[in-house]
């Protein structure tokens, strides 16, 4: 699945770069015609609906367990970030002017890496890497507040708090063969993110970068597991790069 994200960016970059030479040519016509508008009743609407194709960064914020070092082998625990991609359904409801309620589910797919320096007996560090991979149902809700409309654009800011339920979580599962990074199921998180409404002739696309920071300790201490002992917290740090079709 995460192999399709380099392929997926390509396609949102297509998109937003037709998306807007058809906004600039807009904005030249305007000019010339200060009345040109696309969709001119569309912000009348009470509740409208579309869809969200998007790209993420997933990453952890990590909290070594103070006493990290004594442990017998364990030196440093960093997190790396990879990418994935996510897809949704958007809801959004007109509350005033400058305000709407958006209700976004979404299925998200992503994958950090957790990179453990060891100490061996003959004191030499090795790397030792422990992937996870999620499959996320997201459930955001948001507050959306926006500029006054400019002919065909406007920009926005955008805020709220998300829910997640990690579909591929590893939470129940016993390896025998090997020790694995276990992570609780559930997560809530607050957003914050900014973007812009571009006004085409038939819907409104709008391209939002989104950061996400999880607010629960994600890590499942297990005891004899040093990946696990080693840390005292860990939580979600997402980036996303969006494109709404509405």
């Amino acid at each position: 699945m995460l192999r399709k994200a380099p392929i997926i960016s390509s396609i949102l970059l297509i998109v937003l770069t037709s998306a807007s030479v058809t906004f600039g040519q807009g904005v030249r016509k305007s000019q010339k015609n200060q009345k040109l508008k696309n969709l001119e009743k569309y912000d009348r609407q009470r509740i409208h609906f579309g869809f969200l194709l998007g790209v993420n960064n997933a990453n952890f914020i990590v909290k070594p367990d103070p006493n990290i070092k004594d442990l017998d082998t364990i030196y440093v625990v960093e997190s790396k970030a990879e990418s994935g991609f996510t897809l949704g359904i958007v809801s959004n409801l007109r509350m005033g002017r400058y305000f709407d309620l958006r209700f976004i589910p979404a299925l998200s797919f992503s994958q950090r890496k957790l990179e453990y320096t060891l100490v061996t007996d003959n004191h030499q560090s090795i790397t030792k890497v422990k992937t996870i991979e999620s499959t996320f149902l997201e459930f955001p809700l948001q507050i959306k507040f926006k500029s006054m409309r400019l002919t065909n654009g406007r920009a926005y800011v955008v805020g709220g708090c998300r829910y997640s339920i990690d579909l591929a979580s590893q939470k129940d599962v016993e390896k025998e063969d090997e020790e694995i990074v276990k992570l609780k199921r559930s997560d809530f998180a607050y957003e914050i993110g900014f973007g812009i409404d571009i006004y085409l002739k038939y819907f409104k696309l709008s391209p939002v970068i989104m950061l996400s920071l999880g607010l629960n300790n994600m890590v499942i201490k297990e005891e004899g597991n040093i990946f696990s002992e080693s840390i005292q917290g860990l939580y979600s740090k997402i980036f996303q790069f969006g494109l709404t079709f509405e």
